[in-house]
C-alpha cells in the first residue's frame, strides 16, 4: 500500500526479457529483496538492488496496463516505497495496482498561474472520476478540479512539477491511472444492486448518511 507522495525519481535504464532496470535519482536507503516500490504508481517487487540500480520482473499484465512498456529509456518515473505502519497518510490509500494507462492531453500554465494537466479518460471509468476527488497520476496523489465524461483536470503546485516526473509529460505521452479504491467498491456494489444480484440494503441514501457521498 502507498499514498502516492512520490519519495524521488528514477530513471529506465533497460527493458527486456521481462526485466525492468532503474535508476534512482535518490538514495534508496537498505533496499531488501522481495519489498514493494510503486515505479509510476505500479506495484513492482523488487528483485535485485546493486551498482545503484534497481531491478524488477514486469509481468505482461502490468506492461500492458501501465506505461511502463511504452516509456522510452532514459525516461524518467516516479518512485515510492511501501507505506509503514505509523507512517503518515499525506496523500490518499494508493494501492499500486494501475486501473489504465491513459493520454495526457495538455500540460500547461494557464492564465491565472495554475499548472494544468489535463488527462484523457474512456468512458468506461467516467463513473470514477469525481470532482474534489482523489486520484493516482503516474503514482502522484492529486485532486481532481475537472471532470467530464472523456477527460478530466487537475493542477499541479511547485512541490510536484519539480520533485516527481509529472513536469517531463506533454500531450500524447501516456501516464498511468489509479482510480479512487473507495470508490470502486461502492460503484460495484451500486452495480450489483442495480442488477438484482445482491439483496444488500446499502443505497444512495445510506451511503450519503454514513459521509460517503
Amino acid at each position: 500500500m502507498f499514498t502516492g507522495l512520490v519519495q524521488g525519481m528514477g530513471k529506465i535504464v533497460a527493458r527486456s526479457n521481462g526485466k525492468l532496470v532503474i535508476k534512482p535519482e535518490f538514495t534508496v536507503d537498505a533496499p531488501v529483496y522481495g519489498e514493494s516500490i510503486a515505479v509510476n504508481g505500479c506495484c513492482l517487487t523488487l528483485e535485485s538492488a546493486g551498482n545503484g540500480e534497481l531491478v524488477f520482473h514486469t509481468l505482461e499484465e502490468s506492461l500492458r496496463r501501465t506505461n511502463l512498456g511504452l516509456l522510452p529509456v532514459n525516461a524518467k518515473v516516479n518512485l515510492e516505497r511501501a507505506l509503514r505502519v505509523g507512517d503518515r497518510l499525506g496523500g490518499h490509500i494508493v494501492q499500486g495496482h494501475v486501473d489504465t494507462a491513459a493520454e495526457v492531453l495538455e500540460c500547461r500554465q494557464t492564465s491565472d498561474g495554475d499548472f494544468k494537466l489535463a488527462i484523457a479518460l474512456e468512458r468506461q471509468y467516467a463513473d470514477l472520476v469525481v470532482e474534489k476527488g482523489g486520484i493516482a497520476v503516474d503514482g502522484v496523489s492529486l485532486t481532481v478540479v475537472e471532470a467530464a465524461e472523456d477527460f478530466f483536470a487537475v493542477r499541479l503546485i511547485p512541490v510536484t512539477l519539480h520533485d516527481t516526473a509529472l513536469s517531463q509529460r506533454s500531450a500524447g505521452t501516456p501516464v498511468n491511472l489509479e482510480f479512487d479504491v473507495v470508490g470502486r467498491y461502492i460503484l460495484r456494489m451500486m452495480e450489483l444492486r442495480d442488477n438484482k444480484k445482491t439483496s444488500s440494503p446499502i443505497t444512495m441514501e445510506t451511503l450519503l448518511e454514513a459521509g460517503f457521498l
